[in-house]
């Protein structure tokens, strides 16, 4: 009979000790393959294989696209790729970047769903914003057992907080009970076969390939009025029973608070382009204003001057509305 022999991991700030300290205790004949999945820069020159591989008994690699997904090894996502599981396969998928991610939790969750349903053991470890809560809820509805990290015990709780709010795990647990827990699940039988949802599918999709047409979306979701913060195309509401996300055309997901913090991004953005064309203006009304007080004309001086005098008033608003801005973003960080 069948075991929980697929355990995939997502975490985010916070996740290079909390991985070290799980494969620390992870036993040596452990039948199941880690996948792995740490939010992790483009270009970055990362030795998470070397690290985790110290850290405990099990071999930790960086995944390769069409590798053979073996038992007792720790397999991690590359930089800016997601990494998906496929008939007993990696893949690495080159879509668009989820919740401002790639790799991003979800899709490997949701893969991991598709694929190996009640084989599949999800679990989010400790991170901010909510990149992996609704991958492991759709994990959970294709089967697999979830778990999440007790926020308590987390370093950044956010994550772990939204995905224990969102998907209603079948287990939380501080870090250090972690280890044995899953070493339990993963020697229990496969659970049950479970319908795959289509929005499961289709994402998982996406996530692999990128090609996401107007159709496939409007069989997800629903046209909202927001503009996506990374290519400004249309965005589709997707309510999920009470999680609610966003996906455009191009296939750039978000989380709802995700989104609204990109949104806050993007308004800082504006303002500071506002205000920089305000700078511009000021230090031409300047140079303008001192050429024809050289040359006389204190008529067309005094005219520059007001000119000045109004757009430094306009770019004191706006340097003001900049640091609100960074206030309200800092203050939500805080909460």
């Amino acid at each position: 009979m069948a075991n929980h022999d697929i355990l995939a991991i997502g975490t985010s700030a916070g996740g290079l000790d909390a991985l070290r300290t799980l494969a620390g205790g992870l036993p040596d004949d452990l039948a199941a393959s880690v996948l792995v999945v740490l939010h992790l820069p483009p270009h970055f020159q990362s030795s998470l294989d070397a690290i985790l591989s110290q850290s405990g008994p099990l071999p930790a690699t960086f995944a390769r696209d069409g590798e053979r997904c073996e038992k007792r090894h720790i397999y991690i996502a590359p930089p800016a790729s997601h990494l998906l599981i496929e008939d007993r396969h990696l893949r690495l998928g080159y879509g668009p970047r989820e919740n401002n991610a790639r790799p991003a939790i979800d899709p490997l969750f949701r893969s991991a769903g598709l694929c190996c349903g009640g084989r599949s053991i999800g679990v989010v470890m400790t991170g901010t914003l909510g990149d992996g809560a609704a991958g492991l809820q759709a994990l959970k509805q294709c089967g697999g057992v979830t778990v999440v990290q007790d926020p308590d015990d987390a370093t950044f709780p956010e994550m772990p907080a939204t995905a224990l709010r969102q998907s209603k795990p079948d287990h939380v647990v501080g870090l250090a009970a972690m280890p044995a827990l899953l070493e339990t699940l993963v020697r229990q039988p496969a659970g049950a076969p479970a319908e795959v949802p289509e929005l499961v599918r289709e994402e998982v999709a996406i996530a692999r390939d990128g090609n996401v047409r107007m159709s496939h979306m409007d069989r997800i979701g629903r046209r909202s009025v927001l503009a996506c913060p990374d290519c400004h195309g249309v965005l589709w509401e997707i309510d999920e029973g009470g999680l609610v996300r966003y996906r455009c055309h191009v296939g750039h997901a978000y989380t709802a608070e995700l989104l609204s913090a990109a949104l806050d991004e993007g308004l800082r953005g504006a303002i500071a382009s506002a205000a920089r064309v305000l700078d511009e203006r000021i230090a031409l009304a300047r140079r303008l204003m001192e050429e024809d007080r050289r040359n006389g004309h204190n008529g067309l001086a005094e005219s520059w001057a007001r000119k000045l005098r109004d757009a430094e008033k306009e770019a004191d608003v706006l340097r003001a509305a900049i640091r609100r801005v960074d206030e309200i973003a800092a203050q939500a960080l805080q909460e």
